[in-house]
This record gives C-alpha cells, structure tokens and sequence, in this order.
C-alpha cells in the first residue's frame, strides 16, 4: 500500500473504503464480463452473428484490460482481491452478462448493451466520486469511461437505436485505459 497515497485520498474527503469497495466490484465486473464475453462471442453466429464477432472482442479484450488496470489501483489504496473466485463473481457491480436462454443475436445484444449500461453508470458514479479530489482513481476511472460508453454505442447502434458517430477501432484495443497497463 502506498501510506501517502491514500492519506492524501483520504484528506481530499472521500472515504477510501466505500471507493475501494466500489473498484473492487467493478473489478469483478469487469473479470465476469470478460468470462462472460468470451460465451456471447462464441455465440454470434450466423450471418448477422458474424459481423458483430469482432466487436464483441474487442469489447471482451477491454474489459480484461480494464481488471488489469484497476487492480494496482485498489492495492495502492490499501485495499486487496478476495482469495475466492466464487466471492469475487458474486460481488460483482453489475450483473452477470449471461447468454440468454434464446441466444438469437439480437437477445445477445441486449445482453451485451446492458452491461456496458451498467459500466458505464459504476464509472460515472466513481468519475463523480473521485473528480478534483483523487486525481489517479479519476484518470483510471474516466479512461474507463470512455472505453465502456463506445462499447455501449457500438452494441446499441446493432439494434438500430440511432447512429452513435463512433467507429470500430482498427488495430488498437484499450486506446484510453493502455498508458494505465505500462
């Protein structure tokens, strides 16, 4: 634990525990999401299946790099990952991605558009939390941010809710969050 780093968190005037408790759950979001991914992508088949196939993993990718990121974060503060997958699972900020019981692409894109819904509220709700007073958590959390609203407009463009003016990204995956996992 870095003793300073959350002495400073902590005389900005957020309680370091309610934010570890919140990066910790969204770090078990973001490591069920990327299980959970990995079901859906396999999953999106058939001509309308295919093309969204590489979306998902992009999405999938993130979302692991998005766990890899929070984690020294959570530990700088003091705080730490269960010892148990299962607790970890179960204390996730957001529910299971599962695949749905009729597994057609568009109930897959349901799936796949909530979860990022849901990430995209957690990391506001820590943006707003950390804004002017934890300048690190806030970077992390923001960088997050934008990479959870793209997969949220990539997925809700799918099922034809309105253009959302972003773009597949082409050879790059986690454009934001990437300077945190150097």
């Amino acid at each position: 634990m870095a003793k300073v780093t959350r002495e400073m968190v902590e005389r900005s005037g957020v309680d370091v525990d309610v934010l570890l408790e919140l990066l910790i759950k969204n770090a078990a979001a973001e490591l069920t999401t990327y299980y959970y991914y990995t079901i859906l992508r396999t999953n999106l088949i058939g001509l309308k299946g295919e093309g969204l196939k590489e979306i998902a993993e992009v999405a999938r990718i993130e979302d692991r790099n998005h766990f890899e990121a929070l984690v020294p974060r959570i530990y700088e503060l003091g705080g730490k990952l269960p010892d148990d997958m299962k607790e970890f699972h179960d204390m996730s900020a957001c529910p299971p991605a599962r695949l749905p019981e009729n597994p057609t692409v568009e109930e897959i894109l349901k799936v796949l558009v909530e979860a990022e819904r849901c990430a995209v509220r957690e990391y506001t709700q820590i943006c707003n939390m950390t804004a002017g007073k934890d300048h690190r958590t806030y970077d992390l959390a923001l960088a997050i941010l934008n990479e959870e609203i793209e997969h949220e407009s990539w997925f809700s463009e799918f099922l034809g809710e309105g253009p959302s003016g972003h773009f597949m990204r082409r050879g790059e995956t986690s454009p934001f969050v990437s300077k945190f996992l150097k």
